[in-house]
């Protein structure tokens, strides 16, 4: 088989699937969700519960008529077993993500994020799942002890978030060597794009500009990043699905390039043409230790089990996200003045 018998094998490896995407209302879940329709996907969508009966970014996509939408709560093992009966393939994103809040609500991490994936997992198996692919994130290895950062650095819990999610990671792993469940630990780098909350430093910056701000307020600017753009993010998600080679793998998914928090500001600065200022905002600063300094993916892993390759390099991917947020209607969603914990 040549390799364009490969990547055809690969295209249609989604067509007709019924796929259930947990978090799908989130930032990268709801570009997800777009992604596998395109593929020819039946997607279902899990938004978290509300009375508002608000799909969060959900609300956004250009296909929501072709997604089933479903709303209800990942700490719930009743509802997570009725919601994965019937699928071929489960991607759970569906997890509290931030970490100041956090520091101040560490037993909700628990119940979300470990709980959860304990419950996506159980629902998985016994319902014969082809493949879960569980996300996890690079804040699991604390600052860098090593660069570029591979599958097999040393694990550091810096906050509760990332206590939280080594702790689910090793769930869904335990699932795997247990009970042969199916799974893909998918280790994304730090992704942002359009939708994304401007909790995370990307959006503040562009949004703060885009409001007008003379001066932006921002926590330490030192740390490195590797950024990448949700697009790439989704799929480097959906490659690992259509890769067998990464059943009971971890897999990052990164650029394995790294930038500076104060020069991706500068890159932003010169793309919108601000010359706006940057002041430090002491309660966007993380508590001592707690800190992650430095990141940068080693993405060789993926490259060899998948065949994955970004698309967006960091400028490509700012202009288009910074398009996206000059569009009023979407910037209106920010509260700019206000520091989302």
């Amino acid at each position: 088989m040549d390799d364009h018998d490969c990547l055809r094998k690969r295209s249609m490896a989604m067509l007709n699937k019924k796929i259930l995407v947990t978090g799908a209302d989130g930032f990268i879940g709801s570009h997800l969700v777009e992604m596998l329709v395109k593929k020819g996907a039946r997607v279902k969508a899990l938004s978290y519960y509300n009375s508002f009966n608000d799909w969060g970014w959900l609300e956004s996509i250009d296909c929501l008529e072709d997604v089933e939408v479903i709303s209800g709560d990942v700490r719930d093992p009743h509802f997570c077993r009725q919601m994965v009966t019937g699928m071929d393939m489960v991607f759970h994103l569906a997890a509290l993500i931030a970490i100041p809040y956090s520091y101040i609500a560490p037993d909700s991490y628990v119940d979300t994020n470990v709980k959860g994936t304990l419950n996506i997992c159980q629902a998985a198996k016994e319902s014969g799942i082809e493949r879960v692919i569980h996300t996890s994130t690079s804040e699991v290895y604390g600052t860098a002890q090593y660069v570029p950062i591979d599958e097999d650095h040393p694990l550091q819990p810096q906050s509760p978030y990332s206590a939280s999610k080594i702790g689910a990671d090793q769930m869904a792993m335990s699932f795997f060597l247990a009970f042969e469940l199916p799974v893909t630990i998918a280790r994304p780098f730090n992704t942002y794009g359009p939708r994304q909350s401007a909790r995370a430093v990307i959006p503040t910056i562009i949004s703060q500009i885009a409001a007008g701000k003379k001066e932006i307020q921002l926590g330490d600017v030192s740390p490195t990043r590797d950024f990448n753009y949700v697009l790439d993010t989704c799929k480097g998600f959906i490659s690992l699905a259509e890769s067998m080679d990464a059943v009971g793998e971890v897999v990052n998914i990164g650029s394995g390039s790294e930038i500076s928090v104060k020069d991706t500001l500068e890159m932003i600065k010169s793309i919108m043409e601000s010359d706006v200022e940057f002041i430090v905002d002491e309660q966007r600063i993380r508590p001592k230790d707690s800190e992650v300094f430095r990141l940068c993916c080693d993405n060789s892993k993926i490259s060899k089990l998948a065949g994955f390759s970004p698309d967006y390099p960091l400028e490509k991917g700012l202009r288009l996200t910074i398009d996206w947020f000059l569009n009023p209607e979407n910037l209106s969603r920010y509260k700019t003045a206000i520091y989302n914990v």
